[in-house]
């Protein structure tokens, strides 16, 4: 009996240990396929389709004036930049408690190749500025610390 209690918990073992856990598998990357602004963009997911990103937690100025939104004070300077940064890269993305805003774009924090964290690299550097929008405030007070630094030092849209 205990031989057999014995076999059971090495066949246990040894099946959950080929499992492979979340830090053991392989992030995946996803080519950026078009930039519509500061804090918005396109990239084509795992099916091969395109899907649109909405960076959380950051707002940029509009880049362009659409329906009853006019172009924002560094709107265009956001959005050059953030091509800059994305324009023929790839993308790893990670989300909060919610996936999708109201408009159906796909909420994420989203981090370069190189590693560079967008989200607050953006704030940091003045070419966004905070906009927490619950249940999504994983990294809140991060973002409103750079952006309190970014204003201090006057970068970007903070000159």
């Amino acid at each position: 009996m205990l031989k057999t209690q014995y076999f059971l918990l090495l066949v246990l073992f040894l099946f959950l240990s080929a499992i492979p856990s979340p830090a053991q598998t392989e992030p995946k990357w996803y080519p950026v396929s078009k930039i519509v602004d500061g804090d918005t963009f396109w990239i084509i997911n795992g099916k091969n389709e395109n899907e649109k990103i909405r960076l959380i937690g950051v707002d940029a100025p509009e880049s362009r004036k659409s329906g009853k939104k006019e172009i924002g004070y560094y709107g265009k300077e956001s959005k050059i930049y953030l091509e800059q940064l994305l324009t023929g890269k790839k993308v790893r993305l990670e989300y909060d408690v919610g996936k999708y805003d109201r408009y159906k774009r796909t909420l994420a924090y989203v981090y370069l190749e190189n590693g560079i964290f967008l989200n607050a690299h953006l704030i940091k550097n003045g070419y966004a500025s905070v906009m927490t929008v619950p249940p999504n405030v994983r990294h809140a007070d991060q973002f409103v610390q750079l952006q309190k630094e970014a204003r201090e030092k006057k970068r970007g849209l903070w000159k």
